[in-house]
Parts: C-alpha cells; sequence; structure tokens
C-alpha cells in the first residue's frame, strides 16, 4: 500500500523564526517518515511584496538549508523551490477560471495584509489560487497549516471538488493538520499578535539562526506583566503565557507542571530556563546551517533531486487537467 502524501511550505520573507519551528517543521519533522513527504519554499508567493532579486535567491537557499538542519531529511522527504516547477503557475491559470469573485472577497488575509501593505496587486489576491494549485497538483492528503491558513485549504478543498464534479474524478481532498501544541507562537514585544518572521522589529521574534547571546536578551527583554506568580492565562498574562507555551512546545510537558515546577519562582527564573532550552534546540541547528550553506555542490543536488521529482509528479497531474478542460495535447 502506498504511503499518503503530506505538503506544506514556507514563504522566504524574513527570518525563520521559532514560531515556523514549533508550528511547522517540527511537524514536519515528525510526520516525514510516515508520508511520502513534499516540503516547497514558496518563492512565487513572495513576489507579492518587494523583494531585492538578490535577497530573494539568498534566502530561498537558506530556507531550504535550514530546512535540513532542523531535521528534514533530504532523501526521505522532497525539498522543492516552487518555481523550479512551472506547472504550479500553469495548474493555477485553471484554477483561477473556477474561483469565484466572492470566494476569494471573503478571504481575511487578504483583507488584513491589504490594509497593512502599500502595493496592493493582483497576486496578493489570487494567492490562495496560488496555494490551491501547489497543494493540488501533487495529490497532497494531508497539508499542516497553521489555523489562519484553514480558511485558504478550505478553498482549495472547494476548487477540487468543483472541477471533480464537473469533469470527472482528478483531485484528491486534502485535509488539515493543525498542530495541538506550537500552532500559534505570538509576538515576544505585542503578544496579542502572531509571531511573524517577517517582522520589522527582530526583537519581536527568536529567529532559528539567533546567537545564544542574542535569544537570552531577547527572552530577558520579553513582554510579561506585572504580577509575579507564573500561571498560564490567556486573557491577564498573555506575554507570559505565550512564554509557557513555547516551554511546553519543546519540552512536552503539561502547562500544569510546568506552573508547579516555578511555583513560588520569579520570572527572570523561568526566562533564564527558557533561554537555556531555546539555546540548548538552536544552537546544533546553527553549526548543521553552516556546514550546508558551506557545500553548494550538496544544496544544488538536494534542489536538482527535489525538481526532478516534482516535475514528474506534477506533470502527472497537469496532463490530465489539460485533457479534461478540453486542451490539444502535444
Amino acid at each position: 500500500m502506498s504511503k499518503k502524501t503530506i505538503l506544506s511550505g514556507i514563504q522566504p520573507s524574513g527570518n525563520l523564526c521559532i514560531g515556523n519551528y514549533l508550528g511547522a517543521i517540527k511537524q514536519w519533522q515528525t510526520l516525514q517518515n510516515d508520508f511520502e513527504s513534499i516540503f516547497l519554499v514558496v518563492d512565487l508567493h513572495a513576489l507579492t511584496i518587494d523583494q531585492v532579486p538578490s535577497e530573494l535567491r539568498k534566502r530561498c537557499l537558506s530556507f531550504v538549508a535550514q530546512y535540513i538542519a532542523c531535521g528534514i531529511d533530504p532523501i526521505s522527504s522532497k525539498i522543492v523551490i516552487q518555481s523550479h516547477v512551472p506547472a504550479h503557475s500553469e495548474l493555477m491559470w485553471i484554477l483561477n477560471c473556477m474561483t469565484y469573485l466572492g470566494e476569494l472577497n471573503r478571504m481575511t488575509q487578504f483583507k488584513d495584509k491589504s490594509k497593512k501593505a502599500k502595493n496592493i496587486n493582483a497576486g496578493l489576491y489570487s494567492y490562495p489560487i496560488l496555494m490551491a494549485s501547489d497543494i493540488l497538483l501533487y495529490q497532497a492528503d494531508l497539508v499542516p497549516v497553521g489555523a489562519d491558513q484553514k480558511q485558504h485549504l478550505e478553498l482549495a478543498r472547494d476548487l477540487a471538488n468543483r472541477f471533480n464534479n464537473k469533469y470527472s474524478n482528478t483531485f484528491r481532498l486534502p485535509e488539515p493538520y493543525i498542530p495541538k501544541q506550537g500552532s500559534r507562537v505570538m509576538s515576544l514585544q505585542n503578544p496579542k499578535s502572531k509571531m511573524s518572521k517577517s517582522d520589522a522589529n527582530s526583537n519581536n521574534i527568536i529567529s532559528l539562526l539567533d546567537s545564544p547571546g542574542t535569544i537570552r536578551k531577547k527572552i530577558n527583554r520579553s513582554v510579561t506583566d506585572s504580577g509575579n506568580e507564573i500561571v498560564y492565562d490567556e486573557n491577564k498574562k498573555q506575554g507570559l503565557s505565550n512564554l509557557m507555551n513555547i516551554y511546553e512546545s519543546i519540552t512536552s510537558e503539561g502547562l500544569s507542571n510546568i506552573e508547579q515546577k516555578y511555583a513560588g519562582k520569579m520570572y527572570s527564573v523561568f526566562k533564564n530556563d527558557l533561554s537555556d532550552l531555546l539555546i540548548e534546540l538552536l544552537t546544533p541547528i546553527s553549526k548543521e546551517y553552516d556546514k550546508i550553506m558551506n557545500d553548494k555542490k550538496y544544496l544544488s543536488n538536494i534542489l536538482k533531486q527535489g525538481s526532478d521529482y516534482a516535475l514528474y509528479k506534477s506533470n502527472k497531474t497537469l496532463s490530465k487537467v489539460y485533457r479534461k478542460v478540453g486542451l490539444v495535447e502535444k
């Protein structure tokens, strides 16, 4: 019996942070051996905001290296740069022609981003259709997503259903995988907002490549509250609760156990221990990352293996789609 397919990806903007690791990459690492695994660097999505071309190229390679350094096995899993596979854009056009404007108008992430963006372009508006293409192209069964991306996955399911009903069964219906722990790590300075790798204020995030000294400074300066009792309360102690969530996601200790462990202790003791945990977790990742980035041939081979696999898999789907919608075969 063949394995089911799992697919996920991250946009190469900003700096991969502990939120990305706990909410996504750690889950990928756990699931990769049980599934046919495809992990994308979605660089086409990154073009919805202004990019410096040379920096975008470097960041794509950096993200690939960080995936591997975080434990993604490039032999059992396939790591793919989205733009290396033309079928992503080609399938998107077909899905564009099946998507209703009303569906895109309801996308809450577009509404949120368009309020902040200076450049509100058509790519930002149709972003969910490209994401649907990413998913359906590889016949993904399971898609690890954050809660904020669940609406986009629902659109992918709707489009798959619509195509299947109109032209006959072609696409699998993907299911979301939302981890119970680490799925929503919040900003260190503004715990009402999700931690974002693209945050202009680097003090809001713990980058996967931060030095031990930087990690300790950021945790020490992180927002808590005016109290002194280490208890989990998302309403009254948002900052502390966020730090406790990070602690729990790293150690798998229950929140009640963490409360008992630090009963009667000061915030500074808890923050120091959390810093130690983060440094212990991220130092090996940084070291492995440096090795990978210094071996360009290795990185190039990994990307070639990924793109060869993705081209084969995606073209099987795309050729079926083209034939069913009535396009003339080559």
